[in-house]
């Protein structure tokens, strides 16, 4: 079964109780007062907490966050970055890798031994993200994630083993499924 990473994306800490989510993604380019009071009550729930965004692993530091989720698909020098960022953060922090969706990519970025891949879908070209996620589970023993890029993005299909879905998102899941219950 598929476990949710939920992006808080309004000031908002009523998830926290859901015992279905086990980790929270706090953006870095949020508020920082915010970032904190949740940061805080999630902790004494027994969240994990990564931040994301431009300044992620400062605000990882800064807040003792459990890690990052860190895009990699644009930087030139990703071996360099994965490198600075274990340094910077240590060897528990837990570090997620947004890759290109190709398979070359995928296996580079694998080669730095992230805690978990993650692969962006979209709604456009969904089919060839579910290959792609299928053949990098078939191949590699890493965690693979689903970034949903998009809202009412058919995510179910695919065969990972994380979900990244904005706050909204998830309240929205949750609704369908209670009511097909």
């Amino acid at each position: 079964m598929q476990k949710f990473i939920v992006k808080i994306t309004s000031e908002n800490i009523s998830l926290i109780d859901d015992s279905r989510v086990e980790c929270f993604l706090l953006d870095s380019a949020a508020d920082t007062a915010f970032n904190r009071r949740f940061a805080e009550a999630a902790r004494k729930a027994g969240k994990l907490l990564l931040s994301c965004g431009d300044k992620a692993p400062e605000l990882c530091r800064e807040l003792g966050l459990d890690g990052v989720v860190v895009d990699l698909s644009k930087n030139e020098k990703p071996k360099a970055e994965f490198q600075f960022l274990r340094n910077f953060l240590g060897k528990d922090a837990v570090i997620g890798a947004v890759t290109r969706n190709r398979r070359h990519e995928a296996m580079v970025i694998s080669e730095f031994e992230p805690d978990f891949l993650v692969f962006q879908a979209w709604n456009d070209g969904i089919e060839q993200v579910r290959e792609l996620v299928s053949w990098y589970n078939g191949l590699f023993l890493i965690q693979s994630a689903i970034l949903c890029r998009e809202e009412n993005l058919d995510y179910a299909g695919f065969d990972c083993d994380i979900v990244i879905l904005s706050d909204r998102e998830y309240t929205i899941f949750v609704a369908k499924k209670q009511s097909l219950d």
